[in-house]
């Protein structure tokens, strides 16, 4: 029996690919091909498709919506385990009553997106992910990066999440206080510590909802008049450095519309990179070197990638 066929056996026909375009799984557009992608239904297939992977001695890449990834042009070696719209469960864990306001604790797996989630609990009336709204990525994906916009960030409102590890001295399912999970700004342990999340739990509370869907549809507008969402991108391209604007200083450098092959530095935004068509991520990186030169040589500040890069290029 191949490998793929045990794949297949273990995950699912229906959840298996091969020689799979990654571009087909980034919001960039961009990307060679992928060995196997798998997308498991639950956690079962998930550890039995991890398992498999270890026997067969198989590099594991593990992403999510691919809303903040650059894939290389040369793919990626061994299996793509993707959870989007597959471990995507919701649970209300517990409601109370407190001062005449409502708390919940709402529990949701890591493939639902983080745009999803949002809606859905500002709909029950719950104040605190407004500002994630609009944010394209993965639950998992968004607890692992610490992912924030408009002054909102998982952390404030996150409790615990439960974590698969990977690495080999840190092994098994273990659930972590938002302490204990070391969220910083755009990082957190399981960025350090090779693991997949598996749920979260957030603590939110009842808030006025006209409100509520006024705040979401106000921070909506702002993107949609700021951003460039006309055009693929991976979002911001650069973490923010301490005391800076990365987008202000690449414009100040006279950066905004900077092209290497179709990968531009937005001319609506110059934090974001853009794939204007047929972008490479050779380009794309290429473009994020020179930057952080240009701006590093006028202006003192490096500019570091939010922008996760995997697979060969």
């Amino acid at each position: 029996m191949s490998f793929y066929e045990a794949l297949v056996q273990t995950a699912g026909e229906d959840a298996c690919r091969r020689n799979e375009p990654m571009k087909n799984y980034t919001t960039f557009r961009i990307g060679g091909e992928a060995d196997y992608i798998v997308m498991p239904e639950n956690l079962e297939v998930l550890t039995k498709v991890l398992s498999l992977c270890a026997k067969e001695q198989m590099p594991v890449t593990v992403i999510g919506n691919g809303s903040n990834l650059l894939v290389g042009d040369g793919g990626i070696r061994g299996v793509v385990i993707r959870l989007c719209g597959n471990m995507d469960n919701f649970e209300v864990l517990e409601e109370t009553q407190a001062e005449g306001r409502k708390k919940a604790l709402i529990k949701a797996g890591a493939g639902i997106l983080l745009s999803r989630f949002a809606h859905m609990v500002s709909k029950m009336g719950y104040t605190g992910m407004e500002y994630a709204a609009g944010i394209p990525g993965t639950l998992g994906g968004g607890v692992v990066m610490n992912a924030g916009a408009y002054g909102g960030e998982i952390k404030d409102s996150l409790c615990s999440a439960t974590v698969l590890w990977l690495s080999v001295g840190h092994t098994g399912i273990e659930e972590l206080t938002k302490e204990e999970l070391q969220l910083g700004y755009r990082k957190s342990l399981v960025q350090s510590e090779p693991g997949i999340v598996l749920d979260a739990t957030f603590s939110l509370v009842q808030g006025e909802e006209n409100e509520i869907q006024e705040t979401i549809q106000d921070l909506n507008r702002k993107r949609r008049e700021k951003q460039p969402l006309e055009y693929p991108s991976a979002g911001s391209t650069f973490k923010r450095p301490e005391g800076y604007f990365a987008g202000k200083l690449i414009q100040d450098a006279g950066l905004k519309g900077f092209c290497v092959g179709d990968a531009q530095v937005s001319e609506k935004h110059s934090g974001f990179v853009i794939n204007k068509g047929n972008a490479t991520a050779g380009q794309v990186r290429e473009l994020i070197r020179q930057v952080d030169k240009k701006v590093y040589e006028q202006f003192g500040v490096h500019l570091e990638p939010e922008v996760r890069m995997i697979g060969e290029f």
